[in-house]
């Protein structure tokens, strides 16, 4: 029987193999110009001398349930009271100086294999809920380099990540279920342009919700769910009058009932960066821990992920396997989007991505749309209130100006609710010669530039 998703996430049973370093260093490999060891610099300072708590920062202390009560991690965030520590006190990290120092001089090897992997092991496999990580799991570790999901958006060629994540797929499939669709006309901020956002969303999430998942363990049809002669027999089911209410995902021949839709746990804890250096050269890139604090484990002075919640709590629903199910080293699906736009010449148009779960995907979408279509800055285009469907509720955000759509949506037959959103856009764009970057200002994002 599944836990609840708090009981799963809290311990050593939902860290996953950290992966994120063992990429940095595939691509470093392959693209790297300064030495390794000067990478580190900047984040060993920083970890030395410390930050300071910041409201937002303070607040999520406040309202986490299960971390002021971690063996590893309440001394760091926590006063002796177990209040959070104020905002502004500057909380400085000598473990992570190590940890850092470590890797540093001896590579991605020295976390893998060496006494920082170890640490990293016991800390699971003895905290409460105790997972099941080995030596062999740390060692055996490979990072994936996989072909970009590439497709044409109007006059625009939009490419974004591949499988196991659902980010690249979802993005793709709503902008070509939109594209029929006259979204220049639209204002922004408009019932319709939230309708038909929200009916396009619908209908990929049923595909992703049905299909995705790691393609080293389950046959995806990411081809024929990119087909443009199916993105046009679906966007056929979007209604401008009327809303389609519960999506059923695409069939394909071949594929026919053979998997059964999960019910996603996914919750944010993310970042992101959009980075453009002299050479042209462009990254979009997504990290994440899962859930805010990951799984409330702190080893050698960093946060250890919850990420197998990403998995779904059940193997099968009605007799049927569910894709995106627990199986040994398999990569749980993730809903990180982190996206680059080219022109019709080939030339960068803009990076972006964001945090948010699997938010993540409305908010890159949303953002798209107000760049491509409505020709609005990365600034302005990331401060637009948001309308997210999951193929469930419309959700649009609280203490914005599309709350006063809410009766015209619902007219349409949309189940409207009105929730706090949390997304940390990060943007740049290219306008005629120069670069324009954009920072969402609901998170302590920042664009900078030399």
């Amino acid at each position: 029987k599944p836990l609840t998703f708090i009981q799963a996430v809290v311990g050593g049973r939902s860290v996953g193999v950290p992966g994120v370093l063992r990429m940095l260093e595939l691509v470093h490999r392959a693209h790297g110009k300064l030495p390794w060891a000067m990478l580190f610099q900047p984040a060993i300072t920083l970890a030395d001398r410390g930050f300071a708590i910041s409201p937002r920062l303070h607040a999520l202390l406040a309202a986490d349930p299960a971390l002021p009560h971690s063996p590893t991690a309440k001394d760091y965030f926590y006063d002796a009271q177990g209040e959070p520590k104020a905002v502004g006190t500057v909380l400085q990290n000598p473990a992570l100086v190590r940890t850092f120092t470590d890797i540093a001089k001896n590579g991605a090897d020295a976390f893998y294999f060496g006494p920082i992997g170890r640490d990293v092991i016991a800390a699971v496999n003895n905290a409460a809920n105790p997972g099941r990580l080995a030596d062999v799991d740390l060692a055996s570790y490979r990072a994936k380099q996989r072909e970009a999901l590439c497709r044409p958006y109007r006059q625009w060629q939009v490419c974004g990540v591949p499988p196991p994540t659902s980010g690249g797929i979802a993005v793709l499939q709503i902008l070509g279920l939109l594209e029929r669709f006259d979204m220049a006309a639209l204002p922004p901020v408009s019932p319709m342009a939230a309708h038909l956002i929200a009916e396009a969303s619908r209908l990929a999430f049923a595909d992703r919700d049905r299909y995705v998942a790691d393609p080293d363990f389950v046959r995806i049809p990411v081809t024929q769910m990119l087909d443009p002669a199916y993105l046009a027999r679906r966007s056929a089911l979007i209604q401008p009058a009327a809303s389609i209410g519960h999506a059923e995902a695409g069939e394909f021949p071949e594929r026919a009932g053979e998997y059964a839709p999960q019910l996603s746990n996914e919750l944010p804890s993310t970042s992101h960066l959009s980075i453009i250096d002299d050479g042209g050269n462009a990254v979009s890139m997504t990290t994440s821990v899962e859930s805010a604090f990951g799984s409330r484990i702190m080893v050698d002075g960093f946060i250890l992920n919850n990420q197998l919640t990403d998995f779904s709590f059940l193997a099968e629903r009605d007799g049927k396997p569910v894709a995106n199910r627990v199986e040994s080293g398999k990569r749980p699906r993730s809903s990180m989007a982190p996206t680059i736009v080219l022109d019709a010449s080939g030339h960068f148009a803009l990076a972006v991505g964001s945090p948010g779960g699997s938010q993540i995907i409305g908010y890159v979408v949303e953002a798209l749309i107000a760049e491509l279509d409505w020709k609005l800055d990365p600034d302005s285009a990331y401060r637009l209130p948001h309308v997210i469907n999951r193929n469930g509720p419309t959700e649009l955000e609280a203490g914005t100006l599309i709350v006063g759509m809410k009766d015209a949506l619902a007219k349409l037959g949309e189940n409207v609710v009105v929730t706090p959103m949390n997304s940390g856009l990060e943007g740049i764009a290219a306008d005629h010669g120069r670069l324009v970057g954009g920072s969402d200002p609901r998170r302590e994002g920042v664009s900078l530039g030399d």
